[in-house]
């Protein structure tokens, strides 16, 4: 058979920037930080006392009080997220055939908070195990996209994707093959990430991998600057419905771009640090274009991993220098974790979003935050720095990079009927 077009049909997005799309990126192209002090937890003894948190955000405004509590903060944000795209989609379950819907979710971790949030009341009680039976339908990594199906009625392909920080990107990758096969005619994507809590700061901090920039937080997330010194953590989720062209044409969808091509590799060098010469992230841009059936000057804009770490934003500037050639000086180039700060494992799919916005507005948003220049990154390179540049995006690529060496991209295209 041949392979199917897939197209985008609905977004949701909640972000450290605003719990909507349009909020979200009103943020990213006016330059908005989202860092702040926590306020989840008393930090003040922590090396990194601030994060990229979810503003006025109350799960009882968007759901049942009751069904909230059977949920990790991961899963609620999955399910809001995916509310809001279901219904950008503007779905119908009764004229569409709920079995060939599915729902494909991406997360690095899962349900952290409510199981240290348990495993602390334990430690601190008479050694008697009380625990909420909700313990491990909050833990577990698939049940994000489980809520999701229940909610909906979708019963097709459902499961969730763990790749550490590429985990969204690997989620959309798989919903797109899913549908281009023929094995599912729309799929739910997209991942959540809530873990802003005292053992994952501090896990980050112990690694050395977080800014510790505490004096100004909303410049901590530097990308591409010399003086960057770790990612900022950030949370929240990003959702969307991807379907085949002939089933969004059928029932009248409006489509925001077309999904063509992903790619997925492994660096195989080392558990925490990417491969100096970026040769993981080479390879699987290369695959994304090659499987889009695109060429280095067909892509206008990338959204980069860029997550503000000194070896990191090397070894992808060199990737993409590898890859795009002379085409790479007519990129934009920028990394919006320098204001939503980095989602881990929702990363992929609120930058995806991003990308998508791009194409439709003709809009790139910047890289914030940069005072100098990094001797190692080559100045002719147009990295977006500090204000969103106007121009017109026939494809963005979107990169993700997580622990373990794990390297996924996907590429959007302007839809042309």
């Amino acid at each position: 058979m041949q392979p199917r077009r897939v197209v985008v049909t609905g977004l949701g997005a909640l972000t450290p920037l605003g719990n909507s799309v349009d909020a979200y990126w009103h943020g990213l192209t006016n330059g908005v930080s989202g860092a702040d002090f926590i306020k989840q937890f008393d930090a003040s003894k922590f090396k990194t006392r601030f994060a990229c948190e979810l503003k006025d955000f109350d799960p009882a405004n968007y759901m049942d009080k009751k069904d909230a509590r059977k949920m990790d903060p991961f899963t609620q944000t999955a399910v809001i997220a995916s509310d809001q795209a279901v219904l950008d989609a503007k779905i119908d379950r009764n004229t569409i055939n709920v079995d060939r819907v599915g729902v494909i979710w991406g997360t690095g971790v899962g349900g952290m908070i409510n199981f240290c949030n348990e495993l602390q009341e334990f430690a601190q009680g008479d050694g008697t195990p009380r625990f909420s039976p909700f313990l491990i339908p909050r833990l577990i990594l698939d049940i994000a996209a489980g809520h999701i199906s229940i909610r909906n009625g979708f019963r097709g392909p459902n499961f969730s994707v763990v790749s550490a920080c590429a985990s969204a990107t690997n989620a959309i990758i798989d919903a797109m093959y899913h549908i281009r096969w023929g094995k599912a005619d729309m799929v739910v994507t997209g991942g959540s990430e809530n873990i802003i809590n005292q053992a994952c700061v501090g896990g980050f901090n112990a690694m050395k991998a977080l800014s510790e920039r505490n004096d100004d937080p909303k410049t901590a997330s530097r990308p591409f600057d010399m003086d960057r010194d770790g990612f900022v953590m950030g949370e929240g989720a990003g959702a969307l419905i991807v379907e085949s062209l002939e089933h969004a044409q059928a029932r009248g969808a409006h489509i925001y771009a077309e999904l063509v091509g992903g790619g997925a590799t492994a660096d195989a060098y080392h558990l925490t640090a990417p491969h100096p010469e970026g040769l993981g992230a080479k390879n699987v841009m290369t695959q994304a274009l090659n499987d889009a059936g695109l060429n280095a000057d067909d892509i206008d804009y990338i959204n980069v991993h860029g997550t503000s770490t000194p070896l990191g934003d090397v070894a992808e500037v060199k990737a993409i220098q590898q890859v795009f050639g002379d085409a790479a000086y007519k990129l934009n180039i920028s990394s919006t974790k320098s204001m939503t700060g980095h989602l881990l494992g929702a990363a992929g799919a609120v930058e995806a979003i991003a990308a998508i916005q791009s194409i439709i507005h003709g809009i790139v948003p910047p890289t914030i935050n940069h005072f100098t220049d990094d001797p190692q990154l080559d100045p002719k390179l147009n990295f977006t720095f500090n204000k969103a540049q106007q121009r017109e995006v026939r494809a963005a690529l979107s990169n993700t990079f997580g622990f373990g060496g794990h390297n996924a991209s996907v590429i959007f295209k302007k839809f042309v009927p």
